[in-house]
């Protein structure tokens, strides 16, 4: 095995038995950083052929639905979040969404809005959904299961319509970015930036798994969606400096490029604008020269998110090259060539993490369980990368 596969296997040990996946210690689960989780056990399954693997990503995946598709203990509701009953709710614990996963419960409805506070109130985020959905997805390409691509549409359908939403002042669909846990009413109304995009690509990802592997007709599955996310999506600029974002659309183009390739994704426009937003970002990002600074002024789940994404540019250069009649257009042969002289900030951002002095910062313990999982994830990304 190579140094990374090994440094991955160490992390991804450690994080099972810190949260309760592997030992006795109380289950200790959030959406975003399970997702990345699924996707790096079955990455090291793939590297090692260990079922040991294979197993960790399954009890996770099972683990997240029986503590984050149920209600929180300090909450006097139980029970599934959906409001199935137990026997359903096993069938299809996706329909309702999921729990983040945070310190403290949701805000009441008669409780004032705090910024601060917000960030560490439960309730449901549709980007880290999105994440599930992949990781669900992932689960069934590895595993040849539908049960899982089918639980990951489920989660499409049924949170979709909680949280897009016509303007009451007319206009085109907008999305909220928060939801409450039953997503019966918003708790940020806002949307953010790339929810819509990673809705979009998502959506077609799943879809096209329902497609071509388990030989579903694409009308029965989410062409109403993928329309309503196309219609959001429209005109809309996706450059952003901050690296977890520029990271996400990295790895949304690494996405798009298979999806291309597999004959289920035509705009080949859509690539090229996320491979524009992304230099456009990237350029302002380096100039900023954040990873001068010392590990305390870092957040190390953002970085690590960008070189996640980056390690997606080396991908798509590998699939367009080997595809030279889907990918004819010099345009984009410049772009990704442009996008590869930011790939030695990979290797700056896992080298400065991986040295034990920066994870004693609290930037890094106060997030240890996300840091760890993006950062083996950038060690080993294949799982994560790989349709």
């Amino acid at each position: 095995m190579d140094q990374n596969t090994d440094k991955a296997i160490q992390i991804m040990t450690e994080f099972a038995e810190r949260t309760g996946l592997s030992s006795d210690h109380p289950p200790k689960r959030y959406v975003w950083t399970d997702a990345f989780a699924v996707c790096n056990f079955l990455a090291l399954y793939r590297r090692t052929h260990d079922e040991t693997f294979k197993d960790l990503a399954l009890r996770l995946v099972d683990q997240v639905h029986h503590v984050l598709g149920k209600h929180r203990e300090d909450d006097p509701r139980t029970g599934w979040i959906s409001g199935l009953a137990e026997a359903d709710g096993e069938k299809h614990p996706t329909r309702g969404g999921l729990r983040i996963g945070k310190k403290l419960n949701e805000r009441k409805p008669d409780e004032p809005f705090d910024d601060r506070l917000e960030w560490d109130r439960e309730g449901q985020y549709y980007h880290y959904l999105t994440r599930w959905m992949h990781a669900l997805n992932r689960v069934s390409r590895a595993t040849g299961e539908v049960m899982y691509n089918n639980w990951a549409i489920e989660l499409a359908r049924n949170v979709h319509d909680r949280f897009t939403y016509t303007p009451s002042s007319g206009g085109p669909k907008r999305m909220y970015w928060k939801m409450s846990i039953d997503l019966s009413r918003p708790l940020v109304p806002s949307m953010g930036h790339h929810d819509p995009l990673d809705g979009f690509i998502t959506y077609q990802q799943i879809q096209t798994t329902a497609v071509k592997l388990f030989n579903k007709p694409p009308e029965s599955i989410l062409n109403r969606e993928i329309a309503d996310m196309a219609t959001i999506c429209e005109g809309r600029n996706w450059a952003t400096d901050d690296p977890l974002g520029l990271g996400g659309l990295l790895s949304d183009a690494c996405r798009v490029t298979r999806l291309i390739i597999k004959g289920s994704f035509s705009p080949h426009s859509l690539l090229e604008t996320l491979l524009d937003a992304s230099l456009t970002g990237l350029n302002v990002y380096a100039r900023q020269n954040h990873l001068e600074l010392p590990a305390d002024y870092r957040l190390a789940f953002r970085e690590l998110g960008l070189s996640i994404g980056l390690r997606g540019v080396a991908i798509m250069d590998g699939l367009i090259g080997e595809n030279p009649t889907l990918f004819a257009s010099d345009k984009l042969a410049l772009r990704v060539a442009s996008l590869k002289e930011y790939l030695p900030m990979v290797e700056k951002v896992e080298e400065f993490w991986l040295k034990p002095e920066n994870r004693e910062a609290r930037s890094w313990t106060e997030h240890v369980d996300i840091n760890s999982v993006m950062l083996a994830t950038s060690l080993v990304p294949d799982g994560y990368l790989r349709l």
